[in-house]
């Protein structure tokens, strides 16, 4: 079950960036390169290919430099085992994120604090916004532990993406392949926010941030949970995210996810 279960996430993995990056192939690894979208991508192993070497690293980050995009890899350890000793070895930082899968069995109850933003509402422009400041404010202070950034911070980093951009997000919602969600507290507004992506019955949560004023009160777990029973709801079998650390993945758990694996982020160190 678990070999299906991973194979499954690789091939989620490789068709999640193809419609917006062109593919170069060094080896065993795969270069995205980012298309139509404002986020840069990876490389990762080959899907179905041989293991990666050291050369086949070496070449990707030779490329990625020469392009002038950050040099970032990713991948499930379980998977493709040998690849961590090498890029440890070629002094790259390796972050051990927990995989975790949702056992719907277990996914906790829905609250009325968090709420999926609707493509055709008047207000979808200033949701995506929001979403989009209370991230960047959220993921300013990793962890879970409270802090003092909140609404004003979140005000301050306010922006309104471009048009193509609002267009492309709009389009995405619209078809299934994302949706966004965000949870809000009273006189303060949005506080909480994720989302995911989606590629056939599997979708991933991703981005999920709180404002460190809001923390401990359990935004982000329904902003999680909330976007796991959208995905189920919309035919999803397979939902799954990864966690930055031990902690953050606790606050998934209590939402019904279970942990299946390690995935590995690297990238040189700061």
């Amino acid at each position: 079950m678990t070999d299906d279960l991973l194979n499954r996430l690789e091939r989620f993995y490789d068709a999640v960036p193809r419609d917006r990056a062109a593919v170069e192939r060094h080896g065993g690894l795969e270069l995205f390169l980012r298309q139509s979208t404002p986020y840069p991508f990876y490389a990762r192993p080959v899907l179905g290919g041989p293991a990666p070497t050291a050369a086949d690293l070496a070449a990707v980050r030779a490329r990625q430099r020469e392009l002038g995009v950050p040099e970032a890899f990713e991948w499930v350890d379980e998977t493709t085992p040998g690849l961590l000793p090498l890029a440890e070895a070629a002094g790259l930082s390796v972050l051990r994120a927990p995989l975790l899968v949702l056992d719907p069995a277990r996914l906790a109850a829905a609250t009325g604090s968090a709420r999926i933003v609707d493509a055709d509402a008047p207000d979808a422009a200033a949701d995506l916004a929001a979403i989009s400041a209370v991230a960047h404010v959220g993921f300013g202070s990793p962890g879970t532990a409270a802090g003092d950034a909140g609404p004003a911070e979140r005000d301050a980093a306010l922006s309104a993406p471009d048009a193509e951009q609002l267009a492309r997000q709009l389009a995405d919602i619209r078809s299934g392949v994302r949706a966004n969600a965000l949870a809000e507290l009273p006189g303060q507004g949005p506080a909480a926010s994720g989302l995911y992506q989606r590629a056939g019955d599997v979708a991933e949560i991703v981005g999920v941030a709180t404002l460190p004023s809001a923390r401990r009160r359990g935004l982000g777990g329904a902003v999680t949970a909330l976007l796991a029973r959208h995905a189920l709801d919309q035919g999803v079998r397979t939902v799954f995210l990864s966690a930055a650390s031990e902690d953050v993945a606790r606050v998934y758990q209590r939402q019904g996810f279970v942990r299946v694996a390690t995935a590995c982020i690297a990238d040189p160190p700061a």
